[in-house]
């Protein structure tokens, strides 16, 4: 008994001793600094709460709460219905689902700053694909600058959602497997047309399996960031700045901008924040999740 346990403790060490490096420690390192006036150099200054005081009063920091709700409803609305709909469609006996389902699920396996790139060459402005083929078929006289002003929130939403509905497929596609056929036979009995199966069946049978989803999807794109950093850096004029990529710049000035100043006791401050209001909107949602189940 002993030697199992001995055993486990040295399986588990690894794991605990990343996890207390790489995950507490940087935590404990960041609460530290919220009270202090600190660059990276020099010698660090107690201010109290001036730092807290500083994140009430910037504009910008706020602004970038407002693109980070906007990015991530934007995401979610896209994300979820057409994950849910291929889940279904591939849930069905089909020749090459299993094709299909790797093919959907591809996008997840790279990483969110690949994409970026390969998404920066069909988005570019001046000589990306996708303006060369509008042009070419004359749907557009002029290209469109897709990461401009007008357009860049918009495109990196639907980036970001490609890059994401294959993740949720499969997660959909194993709540779906959970539910029995014989419900489907006796409804297919009755009379009922694939949307009123869809909606009267298949998704109050996924609540749980769903609820999860979209806590995880909601967290997820919350603290979205990577794509963005590489296709605008929140630019155009703070179009796309949102919450964690304005704490990254804080923590890891981009040189290529020039606008951001390294500042570890205030990014410490704007990361405590950030991390109450992403922990304020999940417990809403459970909050709200939970008293519609007891309604239902």
């Amino acid at each position: 008994m002993r030697n199992n346990r001995i055993g486990a403790y040295l399986f588990s060490f690894p794991s605990l001793f990343l996890t207390l490096v790489f995950g507490i420690y940087p935590i404990i390192w960041a609460l530290r600094y919220m009270f202090f006036d600190y660059q990276g150099f020099g010698t660090p200054r107690f201010i109290g709460l001036d730092n807290f005081a500083r994140v009430a009063r910037d504009t910008e920091f706020w602004h970038s709460v407002w693109n980070t709700f906007i990015y991530a409803g934007g995401k979610l609305v896209i994300t979820l219905p057409l994950s849910l709909i291929l889940a279904v469609i591939l849930n069905q006996k089909l020749r090459g689902r299993h094709l299909f389902r790797a093919i959907f699920f591809m996008p997840t396996i790279f990483s969110a700053s690949v994409m970026a790139i390969v998404f920066y060459i069909v988005f570019n402005s001046y000589n990306g694909i996708l303006n060369q083929y509008l042009m070419k078929l004359n749907i557009v006289s002029a290209p469109i600058d897709w990461l401009g002003a007008s357009f860049a929130m918009l495109t990196t939403i639907i980036i970001a959602a490609w890059g994401a509905i294959g993740n949720y497929m499969l997660l959909f596609l194993a709540g779906l497997q959970s539910i029995p056929d014989d419900i489907y036979e006796a409804a297919s009995l009755d009379g009922v047309n694939p949307v009123q199966r869809l909606w009267y069946i298949t998704i109050p049978m996924l609540g749980p399996v769903l609820q999860m989803i979209i806590m995880l999807a909601i967290t997820v794109s919350l603290k979205g960031y990577e794509s963005i950093m590489v296709l605008t850096e929140g630019g155009p004029f703070g179009k796309t700045e949102v919450m964690y990529l304005y704490l990254y710049k804080l923590f890891f000035p981009l040189t290529t901008t020039g606008t951001s100043v390294q500042n570890i006791g205030y990014g410490s401050a704007v990361g405590f924040t950030t991390a109450v209001i992403v922990g304020l909107v999940t417990w809403i949602y459970f909050w709200v999740s939970k008293k519609l189940n007891s309604i239902y």
